[in-house]
């Protein structure tokens, strides 16, 4: 667990007392009835954070997609970040990250049989779901980034803490990082300490509990991060190559990410590569002809057998981009992340989130 410390600035220091004020009052007229909240028949579970940025709400929902979708038909709802359309939009065969967002993309492309949607009026986008799925009816929402959107009041919600960034030793924007007071943790049901390092002892969970402060009511889970299998991004290339962890060794790597927080994902491949090589950019970063032709000038000056590797964040955004170089296309191979409960706490975790569902 990392502690952060920053120089203080007094500028950014008052900007976050003004923007706490509004914060505040806002989630006072919520609090207090004077704005609506809907509540839906069918089950709602909210996954989001407290916090700008990196603290894994995507392989989280995922996790969830994965377990409830294997059992019944259910829906994900986002507001579809970045994208170049608006309203209410579903994905379908056809659709493209430009259309739904990166991250609502890759939920459709990893789980196919999933109704993906987007709208930044959850209210609407949720009307809009149950009405399109009349014949085989969703029988359980869940809304991707949706812990500050209280328009819509979920069955459950679940609030995401970066393990080494906890919400109680941060401080609000601009002057940190926080979308809201730390003290708004009240409204979750369950609260993940995500990116934990698999090496806490018993003595450093009950210092986070201890500085989080949940309440009864509360549940807490540790997770940590783990990668799966590589794959090609386009494995109908003939010239596709394969790729293994075992391979790293002998090869050359480049690694670009437009993820928020890459670092986990260098320090895991530099275990098995000592020849890796990085390219960053900004978290949902689109792509442009100019970037394409910096990773291909990078991508070039590598020495031997050399492949690309990206987040399945970014090769959504990369998968149906023209500007894409055909030459770099058999190269380039995916590394997904998912997510480990830790303390074998993946069962109490899946009971918890069928018990709601049943419930509600």
């Amino acid at each position: 667990m990392q502690t952060h410390s920053r120089a203080f600035n007094p500028i950014l220091y008052l900007f976050s007392l003004f923007y706490g004020f509004g914060v505040y009052v806002r989630n006072f007229l919520f609090d207090y009835h004077f704005l609506p909240t809907t509540k839906f028949d069918i089950p709602i579970i909210a996954v989001g954070n407290i916090t700008v940025g990196g603290t894994g709400k995507t392989p989280h929902t995922e996790y969830i997609l994965q377990y409830l979708g294997s059992q019944m038909h259910i829906a994900v709802l986002s507001r579809g970040y970045k994208r170049k359309t608006r309203g209410f939009q579903f994905g379908d065969e056809h659709t493209t990250a430009a259309i739904i967002g990166d991250e609502p993309f890759q939920m459709k492309w990893k789980f196919p049989n999933v109704f993906v949607a987007v709208d930044a009026d959850r209210r609407r986008g949720i009307e809009h779901i149950i009405r399109q799925n009349t014949e085989h009816p969703i029988e359980a929402i869940i809304l991707d980034d949706a812990y500050q959107h209280r328009y819509v009041e979920p069955s459950l919600n679940i609030l995401i803490v970066d393990c080494n960034r906890l919400i109680t030793e941060d401080s609000l924007l601009p002057y940190g990082r926080l979308r809201e007071q730390a003290y708004n943790k009240y409204r979750a049901n369950i609260v993940i300490v995500s990116k934990c390092d698999k090496g806490l002892q018993p003595i450093d969970y009950n210092v986070i509990k201890k500085k989080l402060a949940l309440f009864p009511y509360q549940t807490i889970y540790f997770t940590t991060y783990g990668y799966g299998s590589f794959y090609p991004l386009f494995p109908q290339k003939e010239n596709a190559i394969s790729l293994t962890k075992e391979e790293l060794c002998s090869l050359s790597l480049l690694v670009v990410t437009g993820i928020a927080l890459p670092v986990n994902m260098h320090e895991y491949l530099h275990v098995y590569c000592p020849n890796l090589n990085t390219l960053e950019f900004p978290d949902h970063y689109i792509f442009k002809k100019k970037d394409y032709r910096a990773i291909a000038k990078e991508f070039d000056k590598l020495e031997g057998e050399k492949r690309i590797v990206v987040t399945e964040k970014d090769a959504a955004r990369l998968l149906n981009n023209p500007l894409l170089p055909e030459e770099l296309k058999p190269y380039i191979y995916v590394l997904p992340i998912k997510v480990e409960f830790i303390n074998d706490q993946a069962p109490l975790f899946n009971r918890q989130i069928l018990s709601y569902v049943g419930k509600n």
